[in-house]
């Protein structure tokens, strides 16, 4: 079954009044349509009808959830898989704040998402109006900016403002509060102009030629990309760039960073570099900072970001070790640097060769990994997944969760793939895979997440149905909260494990009763008819495999 969007209109509506004057709310939806938003993730609410009203106008298909933070995630989704920007729109008051959860993520992981929030008018502000409060204040700390629209002739214009704002340099989540009597209000004079400001580019090809030069200067270089070139475009110019120069070109967008089981042993790599070029990924807890012995004492640095304050942080924690700092956009020199590379070396195609071996490295424990307890172990969920998408070479992974979620990140290797990200939150698979068919609609999409994920937001099963999205639901169930289950057995002992625990609840139960596919898994030999039979049904489908809870493997040669 084919996705199909919620709404579109062709024509005007018959009762549309198109002699009037346009509202604020006309401005809105026009300045989407001029920056080629065709869809729209929301929650309806008193503060956005408006909105709702201007859209029958229009070709853009909106899409209605059952919980505000799930517009944001799937607006994250779309974003990351498409490169366009991912719009949400929510209601004011809890509205904003339950959607405004959701920005952390989006912010940690790079993606151009646009927040609009309706909220109480202005001419009501400050008398105890319907949920009134400060949406720009609230949105901020988890934006790349937040403000509230001061009038209805600027709507069009702050529109285009915080689009570009979220696309630009570092990209992130922007936050705009629409008051719902500027939404409302008519316009005295003829539309203004919406002004689409194209963004400041920085001389790319400079950069790459000084970076070229350091490079040159390594034996050991590692190249170092941030969460917004790990999109399948991203991903496509960084093997691009790793192909030109020789170099390993290494994606980074898991909270775990060197202990990320989907980089292989990576660990071992960056102990031995002798040159890290940072594109656009931040010097943080990633990286253990940067210091020994997570890198070589002797290890120089170069870091090439959008964000001042980054580029200070990098100069404190290397201080005469960032031999290059420099203000520009990550992406941008990433293609310039591919087009002008530096010379080819012996020693850097060893190097090379023995960074991907590194990467691809996998246990061979792994081979024949069974659970002690009867249950199925994570290792032979994900081994099913990965012969189903191997089948389906088009389709998108969605990884979430504590612990079960680092599984699929090792061992399903899939071109079009996202994760929850370096934020480190989860709950947002479900909304990422509905957005991630709607996307690309002839394209399967298996999102594997824990039961605690499941639990966020199971009733977007619904919305899946009624908007024709479905998707393969892969929950490893191992009825507890098993990340922090694990800190509880490392730190205080097994005597000490109270309170993380789940019931082995009937997931499968839960999503036919809403009209989609389910599937009770206890043999793993029966994954891969299941995923069969689910992708056939044409239904969301959720397939409930009772897994043993183990803990997120790390990787190093010779043990997990």
């Amino acid at each position: 079954m084919s996705p199909a969007p919620a709404h579109t209109a062709a024509a005007p509506l018959p009762n549309a009044r198109q002699d009037l004057a346009p509202r604020g709310a006309d401005l809105v939806v026009r300045a989407l349509q001029a920056h080629g938003v065709k869809r729209i993730f929301s929650l309806s609410g008193n503060h956005i009808m408006p909105v709702y009203d201007a859209l029958l106008e229009t070709d853009i298909a909106l899409v209605h959830v059952r919980q505000e933070a799930a517009a944001v995630h799937m607006a994250d989704a779309h974003a990351r898989l498409t490169g366009e920007i991912g719009v949400a729109l929510v209601t004011g008051g809890q509205g904003l704040s339950n959607g405004a959860a959701a920005l952390f993520t989006a912010l940690g992981a790079e993606s151009p998402v646009l927040l609009l929030s309706g909220q109480a008018g202005i001419g009501e502000l400050g008398r105890g109006a319907f949920q009134e409060m400060d949406q720009a204040a609230v949105a901020r700390p988890m934006a790349k900016a937040s403000w509230m629209v001061e009038s209805a002739e600027a709507l069009g214009t702050d529109i285009a403002r915080a689009i570009r704002i979220a696309r630009e340099g570092r990209p992130g989540p922007v936050h705009l509060a629409l008051p719902v009597d500027l939404l409302e209000q008519r316009l005295a004079t003829s539309e203004p102009a919406v002004t689409i400001e194209p963004p400041t580019a920085p001389d790319a090809q400079v950069i790459a030629g000084r970076l070229a030069a350091l490079l040159e200067s390594a034996d050991r270089p590692l190249i170092l990309c941030g969460p917004a070139l790990c999109t399948p475009h991203g991903r496509g110019a960084m093997a691009r760039l790793e192909a030109a120069t020789g170099v390993p070109v290494i994606g980074m967008e898991s909270p775990r960073g060197v202990n990320d089981p989907g980089l292989g042993a990576f660990a071992e790599l960056l102990a031995e570099a002798d040159l890290v070029v940072l594109l656009g990924k931040a010097l943080d807890f990633t990286l253990k900072f940067g210091a020994p012995p997570a890198v070589a004492a002797s290890c120089r640095f170069a870091v090439v970001d959008a964000d001042p304050d980054l580029l200070a942080r990098a100069t404190r924690a290397k201080g005469p070790l960032l031999v290059e700092r420099v203000e520009g956009e990550a992406g941008s020199v990433l293609a310039a640097l591919a087009a002008s590379p530096p010379a080819a070396s012996a020693p850097r195609a060893s190097w090379l060769a023995r960074a991907r071996e590194a990467l691809a490295f996998l246990p061979a424990a792994w081979a024949n990994m069974r659970a002690a307890s009867g249950r199925i172990h994570p290792v032979e969920l994900c081994v099913a997944v990965r012969d189903f998408l191997a089948r389906h070479p088009d389709g998108t992974l969605v990884c979430d969760g504590g612990e079960i979620g680092q599984w699929p990140q090792a061992i399903v290797k899939a071109q079009n793939r996202i994760i929850n990200g370096v934020s480190g939150t989860i709950g947002a698979s479900i909304p990422f895979a509905i957005a991630a068919r709607l996307a690309r609609p002839e394209a399967p999409v298996v999102a594997v997440m824990g039961d605690g994920t499941f639990g966020f937001h199971m009733a977007e099963f619904d919305t899946a149905l009624r908007v024709g999205a479905p998707f393969i639901a892969v929950i490893g169930n191992d009825a507890r909260w098993n990340a922090e289950h694990q800190i509880q057995l490392r730190t205080y002992g097994a005597g000490r494990t109270r309170y993380c625990d789940l019931l082995p609840t009937r997931y499968d139960e839960v999503v036919r009763a809403l009209g989609g596919y389910g599937a009770l898994v206890t043999d793993a030999a029966d994954l891969p008819d299941a995923l069969a039979e689910a992708h056939a049904s044409g239904l969301p489908a959720a397939i409930n495999v009772m897994i043993e809870g183990v803990p997120a493997p790390v990787i190093r040669r010779g043990r997990t």
